[in-house]
Formats: C-alpha cells, structure tokens, sequence
C-alpha cells in the first residue's frame, strides 16, 4: 500500500469516528422523511429516491443552509464525486467536473433545463438564484443521456429551486473578509392554486491577491435576480421562470500564466415554461425555453491596445415533449427534444455573410457558429417483485459538421436484498459535442481544432445501497469508463519554451475506474438520549486513469482529476438554539501545470477545514463561518493560487 493511500484510509478512519457534513438545521427526522419523498430525474420517469435505480445524490435546503459556504459552487465541494476547481472565489468563476470529467463534459440545470452554454462551460455556474431559492441540488454520477440529453457525458448536476408554498417574505446579510460583502431580499405570494416568488442579490469582494503592479486582479461583483411561478389544478400544473445574472471578475491568470490582469464581464438571462397534464392514462410534459448568454473577455483589464476584447453572444431555445403511459408489461416513456444553439462572436466560429454589430463597440460580430440538435428518448421501466429495470436509448442528429445520426443505449437495474438493502448495476453510454472555444479559439497561446469529432463514453457501475430512514443511510459503488476521442487541451513541453501553446484535440481514448463510498448518520434518532452529537457522514472517492502519465505532454483536463477525495465532519448541538459544524476536505490530483515563472509542477495535496457556527430562534439565524481555517496554501488549477482564511458573519430574518 502506497503512503497515499495509507494516509487516505487512516483520515477516512478518523473521519469515521468524527462524522462529517451537517445534515440539517433544526430536526434531522424530518431530512430523512423528506429525503423518502423528494422526485429526482435520473431517468424521463420522475420517482422518489427510494425508487430510483441508479444512485443520485441529493443536497437538500437544510443540509445547504447549514455548510461555511455562499455559492452552489462551494456546496459541491462535499459531494465527494464532483471535481470543484475553484478560479475565483465565492462562485466568482469554477470549473466543475464528475467522476474525472471535465467542467465540458458535465450537463449543468435549473429545475431541470439544461443552462449549459455552447461558447465554454467555464460560465456554467453563474446562477440567477439565491442560494436561499434552492430545495435541493441533485448529483447523477456516470453518462444521462436519456435523462438530460447529449451535454452529460459524465453526469449532470440539477438545481432545484422551491415553490413558493405561503405567502412570506425574507432577507440576508453578509460580510467578511477581502472587502466581501453580500445580501438578497426575496417574497413570495400564494393564492389558491397560484404561486409566485421573486428574490434579488447582489455581492462584491476587493479578492485576495493583486498582480504585479499591485492592483486587484482577483475582485468581483455579481448581481442576480429570479422570478418562479406556477399554478397547480385538478389534472394540470405549470411552472415557469425567468432570471439574470451579472457578473463582473478579475481574471488573474485564469486563462494565460503571462498575464496577471485579466477581466470578465457576463450577461446571462434564463427563461423556462414547464406543464405537466395527463389525457386518459398519457401523461404529458411540454416545455420550452430560451438562455441569453452575452461575454467580454480582456486579456489585458481595461485595455485593447495590445490584444482586442473577446466578445461573445449565444443564444440557446429549445422545445421538449415527454410523455409516459402505464400498461401490462410497465411503464413506458417516449421523449423528444429540438435544441438551436446560435453564437456569434468576434473570434469563434466560421466568418459571417453579414456581420453583427457589437452594442456599445465600434466593433461588430463577425464569426459565427449555428447548429441544431434533435433527440429522440425510448425509455422503459419495469418492476418485477424485487427487481426494478429501466433501460432506454437516446438518438442523436445534430447538424454540425455533417455527423449521422447515433443512437446511445443504457440499463439500471436494481434488487432489493432487504427493506433496507439495494445492490444495483448500469450501463450507459452517451456522447458530447464540443463547444465553440474548443472549435475556434486561437488566441494568446492557444490554437484550436475546428475538425474535433464529439466525445463518446460508455460506462459501467455496480454498487450497492443501504438506507435505513430511522438514521442510517449508505452506499458504494465500483464504476469502469471508457472514454474514446476524449477532448483535451494539451501542451507539448518538449517544444522550446517560446514555441509552445495550447491545442485542442482528440485525446484519443481513456479509461478510467473507480470506487465511491458515502454514509450519513442521524444521531439525534440513533442515540435520541443525547443532544450533543447532531448529525455526521464521510464520503470518500479514487479514480484511476489509463493516461496518468504521458511523456513530454500537459493535459488541461484528461490527465489532470481528483485521483482521491474525501470529505467529512461532525454538527453538534451545543445549546437548543446554537449549534457548530465542522468540515474536512482532503484531495490529491493527479497532473502537472506551468507556474507563471515557466516551471512545471506537480499538484500538491492539501487538506483543508471549515466551520460554522450559528445561532436561530424562530425567524432570525446568525451565523459565523470560516474556510480554510489551518490557513492551508494551495492550487486547484494550473497557477491560480487559492485564499487562505476567509471569514464571514451574517445573519438572515424570515417573515
């Protein structure tokens, strides 16, 4: 056994002992009831958790409202199976990965509709909703082609925002260290069948490093807002939303180690309409929706005189009917999807016929890049005593680069051992298109492939689940991937140092195997004498890839993943109204990247610990957080250093 992995199993012992990340604010019992009656979409047939065939890992709104964290980017830091790599932080930029995927290779929602932009999924993130807006957040581990289409090629990652249930309103407050500061207000309205919510915020940060000249490089601003609505009757409910996101960030070295003053500016506005009815024993699920992307990138902050700003503007509208109907032999599912994705810009894409003035610029859009994918989902869920089977397949036509239509197959299969016991096993298979920027973007060192085929991945896991819901839930699972024409950004270091550059390719194939491990305890069940211990779970997971090591090469993504992580804690109880919770993360990836002095370096592992304490009664939380307590030196991506300690206290008052 290698020193790593001793060190690896001897924290998952310790963390065993201690517990891990907070389950709840209040009353566990009632996250496990919840937790029996959330729906969750791995599949075109929505079913609550206990009967799901393949794992999904859900974050509910108590789990999130008690971790030291402000984004949805940070709350995912605990799913032990999601890649993290924090650019910016408190959600200012992060690249998010699963399984050892890329942040490309991974389908990003919002109550279910894919957000994914085709420019680049560095944007992904960049949330209308206030973390107070959210009910849960759902993790699919392994290819959702049938669930969420041709962007999941790893899985997919869904927020769920809450309906409005009364008529309330709320607000929030917070500030700490680096010049943060942060609030929202949100109020909702119901009335009868009607439900309306409406929630606005805004945050800011000086950022934690400056460049070379001493000025900020790593400062942000964001503004965001969100409106849901819906109506729900005897045989119909309609949901729908509308929200916008602005944000403005240094830039560091995110993109280029030769320049310490980069910027980014985006513009992102959603809009969805969703309805659910039913017609004799067919049900039916219509929705259509539109995401308006705008992006401005400088290499050089506040300056063209060397290199002219980057613009960029998408456009996505999409249209799907899912329908299913049950008979003798189960339940069927039958889908279909029409997707445009339309970019123009003023480096990406193919030259347009007629360009495409830049508002506010002298400048215009003159690349440009259409393309239309249509899908078609066959999907079939059966349950025969204790076995339950959903196999399916998804067809693909897209109408870039001449590809044929494909057709991409899957099976879950579960059996009940127990009431308590489930072991389980799938095979899914799905593809990826590349973005825009992995097609076009030769700029600034990097030089693109407008010829790359789309990623293909066929997966295999096994695993079994234990969920006791008295206190006790657990699961572990074995998966195996085979990536072939995986994309990838590379660099050949043996080139002279003033030669070398990013490219885009085919990296070829890649496989990859793995093992996952997750338990969560509720001890205010298990042992309801004391009120001491509250709540704990560790999780801890290992990859290993066929490509670890390639000589002369750096990989931007396919050589570089989480080869181990583990995340843990304990939440105690420490008065009726103030309780504490403690989080570990420790994570060690594999790869190498350039310093800003030219160097290449290893990745370092690094361990780090949160906290949060918090004080409530009734309406009124207050609370206090600290990340990175141990003030811990480290890097999640090539040389953007991370911050050291970040406090932060703040409070929140429902009405």
């Amino acid at each position: 056994m290698t020193d790593t992995c001793k060190k690896i199993f001897t924290a998952a012992l310790l963390f065993s002992a201690a517990g891990s990340i907070s389950l709840q604010a209040e009353n566990t019992d009632s996250i496990f009831y919840r937790m029996d009656e959330i729906e969750v979409t791995a599949s075109r047939i929505k079913t609550t958790l206990p009967n799901a065939v393949r794992i999904t890992n859900i974050m509910t709104a108590d789990e999130i409202s008690a971790y030291p964290v402000q984004s949805v980017n940070d709350v995912l830091k605990y799913a032990a199976g999601v890649d993290v790599r924090q650019r910016g932080p408190m959600g200012a930029q992060t690249d998010v990965g699963v399984r050892g995927g890329n942040f490309e290779q991974v389908a990003i929602l919002l109550d279910g509709t894919n957000i994914c932009d085709p420019q680049t999924g560095h944007n992904s993130f960049d949330f209308p909703v206030d973390m107070s807006d959210i009910d849960h957040i759902e993790v699919l581990e392994g290819p959702a082609g049938r669930a969420y289409g041709s962007s999941s090629l790893m899985g997919a990652i869904n927020i769920v925002t809450k309906t409005a249930a009364r008529t309330s309103a709320s607000a929030h407050a917070e500030g700490g260290s680096y010049g943060y500061s942060a609030g929202g207000v949100s109020a909702s309205a119901v009335n009868k069948g009607w439900n309306n919510m409406l929630s606005v915020g805004y945050g800011r940060s000086d950022g934690y490093s400056r460049n070379k000249d001493g000025a900020l490089n790593a400062d942000f601003e964001y503004k965001k807002g969100f409106y849901k609505g819906g109506y729900s009757g005897d045989n119909l409910r309609i949901n729908w939303h509308a929200g916008m996101s602005i944000k403005d960030w240094g830039s560091n070295t995110f993109y280029s180690a030769k320049y310490d003053d980069q910027f980014e500016h985006t513009l992102k506005t959603y809009t969805a309409l969703q309805a659910e009815t039913k017609i004799g024993g067919l049900h039916i699920h219509p929705s259509i929706w539109w995401n308006h992307s705008q992006d401005r990138f400088e290499l050089i902050r506040g300056s063209e005189t060397l290199f002219p700003f980057n613009y960029h503007r998408s456009n996505v509208i999409g249209a799907a009917l899912n329908s299913w109907f049950d008979w003798k032999l189960g339940r069927t599912a039958i889908g279909l999807e029409l997707k445009n994705e339309n970019l123009v810009s003023g480096n990406l894409g193919e030259p347009l016929d007629n360009p495409i003035h830049i508002k506010g610029t002298e400048r215009d859009y003159i690349y440009g890049l259409d393309r239309t994918n249509f899908s078609v989902i066959l999907e079939h869920n059966i349950t025969i005593g204790k076995f339950a089977l959903s196999a399916g397949a998804v067809g693909v036509y897209n109408t870039w680069n001449g590809r044929d239509f494909g057709i991409y197959p899957g099976v879950d299969l579960s059996y009940k051992l127990t009431d308590k016991f489930k072991a389980f096993a799938t095979y899914n298979t799905s593809l990826r298109l590349p973005s825009v920027t992995e097609l076009y973007y030769s700029v600034g060192g990097y030089k693109a492939d407008k010829h790359l085929k789309p990623e293909k991945l066929t997966s295999y896991d096994i695993g079994l689940r234990y969920t006791d819901y008295d206190g006790i839930q657990a699961s572990v699972s074995l998966f195996y991937n085979h990536g072939a024409d995986m994309i990838d950004w590379i660099m050949d270091l043996t080139l002279p140092q003033d030669q070398r550059h990013w490219e885009s390719v085919n990296f070829t194939q890649v496989n990859s195997w793995g093992t996952e491990f997750k338990a969560s305890f509720d001890f205010e069940t298990l042992i309801p004498s004391q009120r001491l211990l509250r709540s704990a779970d560790i999780a801890y997971s290992y990859i290993s890839q066929d490509k670890i090591d390639v000589e002369g090469i750096q990989s931007r993504s396919t050589l570089e993943y989480l080869k181990h992580k583990a995340v843990a804690g304990v939440r105690f109880g420490i008065c009726p109204n103030l309780t504490l919770g403690i989080n570990c993360r420790y994570q060690d990836r594999a790869g190498t990247y350039t310093g800003t002095d030219g160097q290449v370096y290893d990745y370092e592992p690094y361990f780090l610990t949160d906290a949060r304490l918090q004080w409530e009664k009734r309406n009124l939380t207050v609370f206090i957080e600290g990340n990175n307590l141990t003030d811990i030196s480290y890097i999640d991506y090539g040389c953007v250093p991370q911050p050291g300690i970040w406090a932060i206290a703040g409070f929140a008052i429902k009405l």
